[in-house]
Order: C-alpha cells, then sequence, then structure tokens
C-alpha cells in the first residue's frame, strides 16, 4: 500500500500566478519617486496651513472682541463754528473718558457772513448709547427742529447751575434744552436721563 507523504510547499510568488492572471507591472522608479515628492510636499504644507489658520481665526477673534466705537477729535469742528459764530460758543466741557466723541460737524460758513452757525457733537456715552449735543443760533436749524418739533414739556431742571427744559420727542427719547440771547442748547437721545443729564451739566462757553 503505498501512503501519501506530505507535499513541499512553497510561498506563492509573482510567477506563480493563476492561469490567465497577469500580474502587475512593477512600479517604475520615476512612478515611485513621483509618488514619494508628493507625499513630501503634502507633509511640508500641512504646518503652513495650520499656521495660516491659526493666523486667520486669530484675527477674526481680535476683530470680534475689539471695540468698534470710532472716536473723532471734535476739535477742528469746534473751532471752525467758534471762528464764524456771532454768539458765545457753548460746548461740553470736562466729561470723563466714559463720554466718547463719535461725531463732530458744523455748518459754518456755508450760509456767508453773519449767517447762522450750528454746532453738532455725538458722544456714545458709559452705557453705550447715544447722547447728541447741539448749539445754533437759528431756532429753525434742522438738528433742533427735529428734536423740539412735536416734543412734549415736561418741566424745568437745573444743570450745572442753569435751567433747562426738559421735554420728550416724538420718538420717545429725553430732550433737555435751553434758549438764551437767541440760541439754542440742545442735548438729547437714546441714553438714559443721568447721562444725559451730565453732558448737559459740562456746557461751558469754548474757551479755545
Amino acid at each position: 500500500m503505498t501512503g501519501i507523504g506530505p507535499t513541499s510547499q512553497h510561498p506563492q510568488g509573482p510567477d506563480d500566478a493563476a492561469p490567465g492572471e497577469v500580474p502587475p507591472p512593477a512600479p517604475t522608479a520615476v512612478e515611485r519617486a513621483n509618488r514619494m515628492s508628493a507625499a513630501n510636499m503634502l507633509r511640508s504644507l500641512l504646518p503652513l496651513v495650520v499656521i495660516c489658520l491659526l493666523i486667520v481665526g486669530w484675527q477674526a477673534f481680535r476683530t470680534e472682541t475689539g471695540d468698534p466705537v470710532r472716536e473723532v477729535d471734535p476739535t477742528t469742528a469746534v473751532r471752525v463754528a467758534q471762528a464764524e459764530a456771532g454768539y458765545t460758543l457753548l460746548v461740553p466741557t470736562g466729561l470723563d473718558e466714559g463720554y466718547r466723541p463719535t461725531s463732530a460737524r458744523s455748518d459754518a460758513g456755508r450760509g456767508g457772513a453773519g449767517a447762522p452757525v450750528t454746532l453738532e457733537i455725538g458722544y456714545v456715552t458709559p452705557s453705550g448709547r447715544f447722547a447728541g449735543f447741539v448749539v445754533s443760533d437759528s431756532p429753525t436749524a434742522e438738528p433742533v427742529a427735529a428734536v423740539l418739533g412735536g416734543a412734549t414739556g415736561e418741566g424745568q431742571v437745573d444743570l450745572g447751575g442753569e435751567e433747562w427744559t426738559r421735554s420728550t420727542t416724538v420718538e420717545g427719547e429725553t430732550a433737555l434744552s435751553r434758549v438764551a440771547d437767541g440760541v439754542t442748547v440742545l442735548v438729547t437721545g437714546s441714553a438714559p436721563d443721568e447721562e444725559l443729564e451730565t453732558v448737559a451739566g459740562s456746557v461751558r462757553p469754548y474757551a479755545g
């Protein structure tokens, strides 16, 4: 009786492909070099991409958390108004740094010599609201008429040693005003009454 012994086995190599199968061609040296170059390029660019993303994110964070208030220096507008006004120019004086001027303009010089002069200064107050100051020797000046036209008087209040009229505008905001020698001084805005009163109480003749 003939026994069947173990047959010898060895790993199948490229030359041992099944009949009918064609083994894939081995990659050439150029192809291997190209693959390595692309991989190396990706690995080298990755840190740069990460750094760029971090810089962009940091700039966006600074923009979002930065102070959006842009302050202006009202000095030029005040000096132009003083030079042309035929009256003693009054302006808020000595306000603390929580009251930041964000706008200032005057119509001085537009109407020729002797024409009425109006000065406007806008502030962002400590509460982040708006307080507007206006002084004009024209009762029909647009910044004055737009606020006091249709306003309802609410009585008198003493601020900075002067008597002011408290009114409620048609927009529901408080307006503080006084008139002397044909000159109207006005403080109004969305700021709380206490902050509007602070601005009004600081009004003094401009000392230059």
